[in-house]
């Protein structure tokens, strides 16, 4: 047995070569069709030159193991969330490595309906197939169909939004040479026909699995300038970027000014509670005072959950919750089957604006002042578990804690400030989140006395 060690937590992810190849990508497909006991399944993958031929072989893994195979060709992950509760299939893989480097690839996995399939979800089983290739004959192979589900697809997220609401809007929007520009231009087509007034400036649209202006990361703060300089240059309303697979979306104001996500999982928070009060907003433990106060005041009921896409949409499906945000840009629907879209966000980010009057820096701005965050903050440490113990000793018997949990990494909260401390699944990282009430100049002094404990300690790498 061989271990295969493009497993994580949540999906599948490895480097090119010996960590994630073809026969790998074979061996994937008929653990995942067996597990299931799948009778069919549906395949897409990004725009990433290995992708093709990655799903090529998955998809005769999942032939192999009995399983019918539906390719809805070059798609992001949403597209392959979406087919799997749209159409009568039993699971879904994307092949995608999202913003990952140009040498890796990695496939994303759901089951019926959508349903998420990660470590505590049949993740670890399917592992365990494939490498050991504990594969059952069966007793017929599957067959191989093309589809595509875009109109299906793009009618749906419009279903999000009223077009009636929308005002004259101009958006500067980058795939990144990714795989959001089809979905894009699917849009533009539907709004022209239906005469929605919005221009879209399209940059870095075409898609390149060679990626000539760089893997397609926003969190990268150097990523974000070509977004930024034709909101400027253009005079647009809102700028959006997507990463590679389009699972996330991330916004610039008309300013261009980059926005943190935190304080769009606010607005989206908003968004959902204007139109149904007293609904259910699933939000993660990293920064939360924003959320809960916008939630609280549009009527809603704020919930805590751990961070993670397979823990949101537990959570979410449990309390019946009609939206779920990360910081980090990943956005969940109850009306999505849970799952999380990059494109449902600024549909109904362009519908507030037109409803408010309001510019995106006007609705983001009061909350930016009320509540300043640091951004995550990474801190490379010999080891994090370790460090994490380290911090909460020296404030568990500080007088003016308010709260000490331990849902995600550790989160200390006092009267004015508090934060979140967490480690890294994949790397020797710490995390740091840290908000504020009010007081700006406040988040620097917290993070170098959190720095300064680190360095007495001589644990940072």
């Amino acid at each position: 047995m061989t271990e295969l060690t493009c497993f994580k937590a949540y999906d599948v992810r490895g480097r090119l070569g010996a960590e994630l190849n073809e026969d790998i990508a074979y061996q994937i497909g008929r653990a995942f069709a067996q597990y299931l006991n799948a009778k069919k399944v549906v395949v897409g993958s990004d725009v990433r030159l290995t992708s093709e031929p990655l799903k090529l072989a998955l998809a005769k893994g999942l032939m192999d193991a009995g399983a019918d195979v539906i390719d809805i060709g070059t798609t992001g992950t949403e597209e392959i969330y979406f087919a799997a509760f749209h159409l009568d299939v039993d699971g879904g893989i994307e092949v995608t490595a999202s913003h990952n480097p140009i040498d890796f690839n990695g496939m994303k996995f759901v089951g019926r309906g959508a349903q998420p399939v990660s470590g505590d979800s049949g993740l670890n089983e399917i592992k365990r197939i494939a490498e050991n290739k504990d594969f059952i004959t069966p007793t017929s192979r599957g067959s191989l169909t093309r589809l595509s589900i875009l109109d299906a697809y793009v009618k749906h997220v419009l279903g999000f939004i009223d077009y009636k609401n929308i005002k004259p809007i101009k958006l500067v929007v980058n795939a990144g040479n990714g795989a959001a520009g089809h979905v894009i231009d699917a849009i533009e087509s539907r709004f022209k026909k239906q005469n929605i007034p919005v221009v879209f400036i399209k940059i870095h649209h075409e898609p390149d699995g060679n990626f000539p202006n760089g893997i397609p990361n926003p969190l990268i703060p150097e990523k974000r300038e070509a977004t930024s300089l034709a909101v400027i240059e253009y005079g647009a309303d809102m700028g959006i970027a997507w990463d590679g697979d389009f699972d996330r979306c991330f916004f610039f104001d008309e300013n261009g000014e980059f926005i943190e996500g935190y304080y769009i999982v606010g607005l989206l928070a908003e968004a959902f509670l204007k139109k149904s009060s007293g609904e259910k907003i699933i939000h993660d433990p990293r920064l939360t005072w924003n959320t809960i106060d916008i939630v609280r005041k549009n009527g809603g009921v704020p919930i805590q959950s751990k961070t993670g896409h397979a823990f949101i949409k537990e959570r979410m499906r449990k309390e019946n919750a009609i939206y779920g945000g990360e910081m980090s840009a990943h956005h969940y629907f109850r009306d999505f089957a849970y799952c999380d879209s990059g494109m449902i966000p600024w549909l109904l980010i362009s519908e507030l604006i037109s409803v408010t009057g309001s510019s995106l820096s006007r609705l983001v701005g009061e909350y930016t002042k009320l509540y300043p965050c640091s951004g995550e903050i990474n801190f490379r440490v010999k080891d994090p578990h370790a460090c994490v113990s380290l911090i909460k000793k020296h404030y568990e018997y500080v007088d003016s804690v308010v709260s000490m949990e331990n849902v995600d990494g550790l989160s200390v909260s006092f009267d004015k400030w508090r934060f979140n401390l967490r480690t890294s699944n994949t790397e020797p990282l710490l995390r740091l989140n840290v908000e504020v009430k009010k007081n700006n100049r406040m988040i620097k002094k917290i993070v170098h006395e959190i720095e300064t404990i680190f360095n007495d300690h001589e644990i940072l790498i």
